[in-house]
């Protein structure tokens, strides 16, 4: 009985399974504690809850923030588009939205356990892959934003594990048709969570490389492959165009993001008023609209960097730190955490860190073939987010493959299963 149960819990199904009833229960919980009339309305009060209805009252992709302010290319369209189909089937801003959302993303994580699987059984074995997976089930931080966000967040970390596992199966078979359907799982990924682009010259240099091909070979796949992402993304980059007339490829808000991390507020010499309030940016778009208000934030945001090269390294740092902790100051955060689950995720994100790094160590000495496609989540996807402003939710994305590195090394610390990495 107990070679049975053993047997049944290393299938990545009932590892899927038990990840999705940990996210409902913390929805559940969650449920409990707060009132259904809050749930109703706050968690979409953000831009992906205003565009998405918007788009159910049939204004178009617009009213970023919940007033009539015009077209919008904030956003990649589709996680806007799959709440608009939640808000049609269970009514705008209403209870039965908010738990259909919340399952919704619970799903998208929980499903990211096959993916994780199918890449770690090619990287390191079914020892390895099977522990990665009930590590991604049991991950604090992946098991909390599926209700803490209404946003793409777990939509992308399901993708980016889609993704990985692709890299690594297409040199198998790298066919001119394989190369166009994953240029089709590149284009999906890519108006989903454009920063997802950031490891694609990698993952796809990486991928055309291991395939054995001739140089016209190797041509042939990465036109197929640009020409469906090509082919899948221009409508929306050409209704960018005509609503904006100029060229946004897939999303607008970068100016934005960046100002937001880099302003006089983070300055403690500054004389200018150190607040930045919602009613106050939401007001300033509304006045002069989405182009002339991002322009406005690249401006002041490239003037505060050119002006404060010191603070702005500080602040990369700090954000590095935040990437990967949660927040600046861990230690600090622990002590006065007022809440059992902060102290959770601050002590899991402090375990992984170190544990991500070793993997890495451990990849690149036994595996070194494999390691660009996995190391490219950790180190490449987030320097965007070092960049501009970060949080655990931008990070989220690359952190299957965090998982499977914290398996690696795990597995190499535990010493009698290191063939199972050889």
């Amino acid at each position: 009985m107990r070679v049975k149960l053993f047997a049944w819990v290393q299938t990545p199904w009932v590892i899927a399974v038990v990840a999705l009833l940990l996210r409902l229960a913390w929805l559940g919980y969650k449920i409990s504690v707060i009132p259904r009339e809050v749930l109703a309305t706050a968690p979409f009060q953000n831009e992906v809850g205003n565009v998405a209805s918007a788009l159910v009252d049939g204004h178009g992709f617009c009213c970023l923030f919940r007033q009539a302010t015009g077209p919008t290319a904030w956003l990649g369209p589709v996680y806007p588009f799959l709440l608009a189909a939640v808000f049609k089937l269970f009514g705008t801003f209403t209870f039965g939205s908010f738990c259909a959302a919340v399952f919704v993303n619970s799903l998208f994580s929980a499903l990211a356990c096959f993916p994780l699987f199918s890449a770690g059984l090619r990287v390191c074995g079914k020892f390895t892959a099977v522990l990665a997976c009930w590590l991604w089930a049991l991950a604090p931080v992946a098991i909390i934003l599926p209700y803490a966000w209404i946003w793409d967040t777990s939509l992308s970390a399901f993708l980016a594990a889609v993704l990985l596992w692709a890299t690594l199966v297409l040199p198998e078979r790298p066919t001119v048709f394989a190369f166009a359907v994953y240029g089709l799982l590149w284009g999906i990924s890519l108006l989903t969570n454009p920063a997802l682009g950031a490891v694609l010259p990698f993952l796809l240099a990486w991928a055309l490389r291991c395939a054995k091909s001739t140089k016209r070979q190797r041509l042939q796949r990465v036109l197929a492959c640009s020409a469906v992402v090509l082919f899948i993304c221009l409508p929306w980059t050409i209704r960018n165009y005509v609503q904006f007339h100029r060229f946004i490829p897939l999303r607008s808000n970068f100016a934005y993001e960046f100002w937001s991390g880099n302003n006089p507020i983070f300055d403690p010499d500054s004389r200018e008023t150190n607040r930045i309030t919602r009613y106050e940016q939401t007001r300033r778009y509304a006045k002069v609209g989405e182009s002339v208000f991002l322009d406005e934030k690249w401006q002041a945001a490239e003037r505060f960097v050119r002006m404060h090269p010191a603070l702005y390294g500080h602040l990369c740092a700090r954000r590095i730190i935040v990437t990967w902790c949660g927040t600046d100051s861990p230690w600090y955060d622990f002590v006065h955490a007022d809440s059992w689950v902060a102290q959770v995720l601050l002590v899991s994100n402090l375990l992984s860190l170190p544990l991500v790094v070793g993997g890495l160590l451990c990849l690149y000495r036994v595996r070194r073939p494999l390691f660009v496609p996995i190391a490219a989540f950790p180190i490449i996807f987030p320097v965007t987010f070092y960049l501009t402003h970060t949080s655990l939710r931008h990070r989220h994305p690359c952190d299957p493959a965090v998982a499977l590195l914290t398996a690696i090394a795990l597995v190499f610390l535990r010493g009698t299963n290191r063939a199972d990495i050889g």
